[in-house]
């Protein structure tokens, strides 16, 4: 395993996800529910399965794409939603 590799994507994730609406869903739901164990295991695993998919997909188009042109169209769509989230059509 890459230490490097590793904590750069520790960093970048851990810090993409403070404050989102993931977070905030986790929050209400342990608030709302009173069972901040299972909606801590169910959070995990539906991160885990999400970065799963997305791990999966970018080394599948990597070989068609090269990665910093995967970066740039990430880049705009984040903007095209915030646009959309900004607009309220998200």
């Amino acid at each position: 395993m890459d230490g490097k590799v590793f904590w750069v994507t520790f960093a970048t994730v851990f810090l993409a996800e403070m404050g989102d609406k993931t977070q905030l869903a986790a929050l209400s739901m342990t608030a709302e529910t009173g069972v901040p164990w299972t909606v801590f295991t169910a959070a995990c695993v539906a991160l885990c399965l999400a970065t799963l998919l997305g791990v999966a997909f970018g080394s599948i188009l990597t070989q068609w794409i090269q990665p910093a042109l995967i970066k740039k169209l990430a880049g705009v769509a984040f903007i095209i939603i915030g646009g959309l989230i900004l607009l309220g059509k998200y």
